[in-house]
């Protein structure tokens, strides 16, 4: 941005990295959350008594919610220090945690799932953004890759670490764990983050117009036709590692795990490649997902090609969110936030339509169906990504 901030940029190096390492964590938990049913949908289900396809519900409804929060709550605290907002959605989601860990019924469950939308959405759209005011110029672009960092980390360290917990001591005690973690982060967010006036106004008008971009429109193509083929598959791949590969617990928690790790590689190779190639880093992501989800029902079924598997898969979409808020971002180069907001939504919307596509394949058909129907979906990305760069130049690195 060639504007001067004022009034927001942290004056120290370290307390900058210091709020830096505060939003990071934040999305850390908020991740986590989201997808820790991910790793325990099959013990959460089994104490319900619902079935693999309707316990991915808790997929579905924070999904939802966070794209309909994204720009509601966004706009509706348009003037609201961001500081506090951040501080307010972090709190929802210990609630939302405790009161999971404590669920009596199913439904209840689905209630905290709807508070971890509503979290999901505004501290995403607020949080995404937030680095070019904490720390100076030239540390702008290493401070977004920290930040999204969390979000392979939170399959890397969260679901698995979760899963875990919930081997040993309960899917309960994994939930009760994350909201104490959430605890801790909003403590830490309150210590090292400065007051963050609104420094552009989000309004309804500066959505309509991204809207009617080009590149906007090719972002959301993009983002929901890879997010569909990723989420209709991945939340469900507990229940393939079980029952196809037949993995035990211990090997399951590993296996997420090593898949997590290469999500870190991926997202930070993603974040690399995309500013000179973001055409090739976007296919390139797709293809490797395509790629490791149609050969998982036919190597997936011993222990060594899932886990190969499962390595490529997570190369690929650990550069997704970086890949595709790259896009966003150069649609929106002068508002931030206002590009937040729309990957925000168009990325949660679609984890919600991929769960939901995904759960009614499940509990239709056998488990290496919904395996192949994300390759196919994939598979489109890597067509639109084609079609779109004979047809545009290649975007300019400048800015």
């Amino acid at each position: 941005m060639s504007t001067p901030r004022t009034g927001t940029t942290l004056r120290t190096p370290l307390r900058g990295r210091l709020a830096v390492l505060s939003v990071t964590l934040g999305i850390f938990a908020v991740v986590t959350t989201e997808i820790l049913p991910i790793g325990l949908l099959t013990p959460i289900g089994a104490d319900f008594g619902v079935a693999d396809g309707t316990a991915g519900l808790m997929m579905t409804m924070p999904g939802l919610l966070a794209a309909v929060a994204a720009p509601v709550v966004t706009l509706a605290t348009a003037r609201a220090d961001r500081r506090l907002m951040l501080g307010a959605f972090v709190l929802l989601l210990a609630v939302a945690n405790f009161l999971t860990a404590a669920a009596t019924s199913y439904w209840v469950v689905l209630v905290a799932r709807v508070l971890v939308g509503i979290t999901i959405g505004g501290f995403w759209s607020i949080g995404a953004g937030l680095a070019g005011r904490l720390v100076p110029a030239p540390s702008v672009a290493r401070a977004t890759a920290v930040v999204f960092a969390a979000v392979p980390l939170g399959s890397v360290l969260g679901v698995p670490a979760g899963t875990l917990i919930g081997d040993l001591a309960g899917w309960r005690t994994a939930f009760a764990t994350m909201g104490l973690l959430s605890t801790a982060v909003l403590a830490l967010l309150l210590l090292t983050l400065p007051a963050l006036p609104p420094e552009r106004v989000t309004r309804p008008a500066v959505l309509r117009a991204l809207l009617r971009g080009a590149g906007t429109r090719f972002a959301l193509l993009m983002t929901f036709l890879v997010v569909l083929a990723h989420f209709g598959t991945y939340t469900y791949v507990t229940p393939f590692l079980r029952e196809v590969t037949h993995a035990g617990p211990g090997t399951v928690t590993g296996f997420l795990l090593v898949y997590g790790a290469a999500g870190v590689a991926g997202n930070f190779l993603g974040g690399a490649l995309v500013p000179r190639y973001p055409h090739a880093a976007f296919g390139a992501a797709a293809a490797t997902i395509a790629a490791a989800t149609a050969l998982l029902p036919v190597l997936g079924r011993s222990e060594a090609g899932a886990l190969a598997l499962l390595v490529l898969w997570g190369l690929g979409y650990g550069a997704v969110p970086v890949c595709s808020q790259a896009w966003f971002a150069r649609a929106a180069p002068h508002t931030p936030e206002a590009a937040s907001v729309l990957f925000t939504a168009s990325f949660q919307a679609t984890i919600a339509a991929g769960a939901l596509a995904g759960g009614y394949v499940v509990d239709h058909a056998p488990l290496p169906a919904v395996m192949t129907l994300g390759a196919a979906t994939a598979g489109l990305v890597v067509l639109a990504a084609r079609i779109h760069f004979v047809r545009t130049p290649p975007l300019s690195t400048s800015g």
